[in-house]
C-alpha cells in the first residue's frame, strides 16, 4: 500500500514547521495529570514552557461523552491492567478529564508563554467546542482511529490532523489517513504508538517509522509511553519529526497518568536531545565536514626529522610519519628508505620527491 503523496511534506501547527528540515516538534500532554485543580493545571503549562516545548495538549471529553456510566465487564478493565486494574471507565474518565471551563485559560496562558495549544477532540461536541476556541490542529487518538466520522469531522475543520496509531494495523492507519484526506484535507501527521501505558522500550518498533512514511506519505511522529527519553530520541534517527509525551510536575504526587509521565526535567532533556539527534542527522554522504577542514592539515605524513646532509640515505631514524600532513603519505615509506638525499635538509622539512 504505497501512497502517491510527498514523503517530506512540512505542516504548519500554529505558526511553527513541522517536518523533516525542522526541530522536531515537541509535545508535552497534560491528561489527568492536573489532578482535578486547575491551578496544577496551569503550573504543568508553565513548566513545559520553561521546559522548551512547542505545545501544549488537553484531550477534550467528559466521561459521559467517551462512556456510558454502566458496571458491567464490558464496562471495566482488567483486573491485571497495570495501572488502572479493575476500575470502571466512567469512574476512571471522570477522574482524569479536564473541565471544559478550564481550557480556555490553559490555551490563553500556553500562547501567552510562546507554545501552542490544541487538545484531542472524542465525540462532535468536543470538535465544536475546540472550534469555539480557534484550536490550531487536532490529535486523533489511539482508540478513536477507528472513528472515522470523528476523523472525517476534525479534519473537516481544514486544520493539521495527528493521528496516534497505537494498536491499530496497516489497514485502519490507511482508513484513518484517507478519511481526512477524502474532506480536502492534506494536513495529516500519523504517530507511530504503542498503546500500553506505560509501555516497554522492547514494544515500541521504531524500524517501522520509514515503513510508515512509505506507506501513508505523511510525516510521522511518536507518541510515546515508555520511560525517560531513550525512545524518542532514537525515533529521530529513524525520521520521527514530532515527539509527544505526557508530563506531570512530579511523579512522586500520583495522578492518573504519572508513572509513565516526564518530570520539567526530563521534558527539558527530551527537548534538547531530540533537537540534537535531529542536527545530527546531516546528509546521506561520506567525507569530510566543512567543519574538519582544519583538522585535515594535521593528518600525518612523512617529514625530515633531524638534519641531514646531502648524500645521506632515507632511513627511518631521519625521516618518520609526524603531524602535519604537507609531506608525502605515510606509506611511501618504503619507496623512499635507503635513497640518498639530493641536498642537505633541515630538520621539520615535509617530505617530497624532489629530495631525493
Amino acid at each position: 500500500m504505497t501512497s502517491s503523496q510527498p514523503t517530506h511534506p512540512t505542516i504548519e501547527i500554529g505558526g511553527v514547521p513541522v517536518g523533516r528540515d525542522h526541530e522536531p516538534f515537541i509535545i508535552a500532554e497534560m491528561s489527568g495529570n492536573h489532578d482535578g485543580s486547575l491551578d496544577k493545571a496551569l503550573d504543568i503549562v508553565r513548566a513545559a514552557a520553561a521546559a522548551g516545548a512547542h505545545a501544549v495538549k488537553l484531550q477534550t471529553y467528559t466521561a459521559q461523552t467517551i462512556t456510558l456510566d454502566v458496571d458491567s465487564p464490558e464496562f471495566r478493565l482488567s483486573d491485571d491492567h497495570p495501572l488502572w486494574g479493575g476500575r470502571r471507565l466512567h469512574d476512571l474518565y471522570e477522574e482524569a478529564h479536564t473541565p471544559w471551563e478550564w481550557h480556555e485559560p490553559v490555551f490563553s496562558l500556553a500562547r501567552e508563554l510562546g507554545m501552542v495549544a490544541f487538545s484531542s477532540p472524542f465525540d462532535p461536541t468536543a470538535v465544536d467546542f475546540l472550534e469555539g476556541l480557534g484550536v490550531p490542529a487536532y490529535k486523533i487518538a489511539s482508540s478513536e482511529i477507528v472513528d472515522l466520522p470523528l476523523v472525517r469531522l476534525a479534519a473537516g475543520t481544514g486544520k493539521p490532523i495527528i493521528i496516534s496509531t497505537g494498536m491499530a494495523s496497516v489497514g485502519e492507519i490507511h482508513a484513518a489517513v484517507e478519511a481526512a484526506r477524502s474532506v480536502g484535507n492534506e494536513q495529516v501527521i500519523v504517530l507511530s504508538c504503542t498503546a500500553s501505558y506505560p509501555a516497554d522500550p522492547s514494544a515500541s518498533n521504531l524500524r517501522g517509522i520509514p515503513v510508515m512514511q512509505d506507506a501513508f506519505g505523511t510525516p510521522i511522529g511518536l507518541s510515546d509511553h515508555t520511560m525517560g527519553v531513550g525512545a524518542a530520541v532514537a525515533s529521530i534517527a529513524f525520521g520521527a519529526v514530532l515527539v509527544e509525551k505526557h508530563v506531570t510536575l512530579s511523579r512522586d504526587e500520583g495522578g492518573v497518568d504519572s508513572d509513565f509521565s516526564l518530570e520539567p526535567d526530563e521534558l527539558a532533556l527530551l527537548v534538547s536531545e531530540t533537537k540534537v539527534a535531529w542536527q545530527a542527522l546531516g546528509e546521506p554522504r561520506i567525507g569530510a565536514r566543512e567543519s574538519e577542514r582544519e583538522g585535515l592539515r594535521f593528518r600525518r605524513s612523512l617529514f625530515v626529522v633531524e638534519d641531514v646532509e646531502e648524500g645521506e640515505p632515507v632511513t627511518a631514524r631521519n625521516v618518520r610519519s609526524v603531524r602535519p600532513s604537507t609531506g608525502l603519505a605515510p606509506d611511501t615509506f618504503s619507496l623512499l628508505e635507503g635513497r640518498t638525499f639530493r641536498r642537505s635538509v633541515a630538520r621539520g622539512t615535509p617530505m617530497s620527491w624532489d629530495l631525493v
